[in-house]
């Protein structure tokens, strides 16, 4: 059993845009060398999440936004009053820090229309962090 371990850097440029990292993640798996396993990505940030979404129509990320915009408001909440990111915080615990994928054939095993997004809910940031841990065999 292999065990592989790393980190992607991003950075964003808007307030709150989903970013594809797919490409990085997949390039990690080929360095792990692992072919059949599982790859755990972890967001680092109060603020931040991951998702995995369809890959094809760039209008999919624009309408996650603004859902979440739309669901959890920004200014109502106790939080703004400290900094006044509280819809970050509540959209980034409801999507979630974490995705776990499948490792088939040494690559990431997603489906034909998705890839894996970081959800920059409280930017523009210079540097966001994704953890990888890769195992298998």
């Amino acid at each position: 059993m292999k065990l592989f371990t790393d980190t992607i850097t991003l950075s964003t440029t808007s307030e709150r845009e989903l970013v594809d990292f797919t490409r990085e993640a997949q390039q990690l798996v080929r360095s792990s060398g692992v072919q059949n396993g599982l790859c755990a990505l972890y967001a680092h940030g109060a603020t931040a999440a991951l998702m995995i979404q369809e890959n094809d129509d760039p209008n999919i990320g624009k309408d996650v936004v603004s859902c979440l915009d739309k669901l959890i408001p920004k200014g109502v909440w106790l939080h703004d009053r400290i900094d006044g990111n509280g819809a970050s915080h509540i959209q980034a615990g409801l999507i979630g820090p974490s995705e776990s994928i499948p490792v088939r054939g040494g690559t990431l095993d997603l489906s034909t229309w998705q890839n894996v997004f970081f959800c920059e809910l409280d930017g523009p940031r210079r540097k966001r962090t994704v953890a990888v841990t890769i195992v298998g065999d």
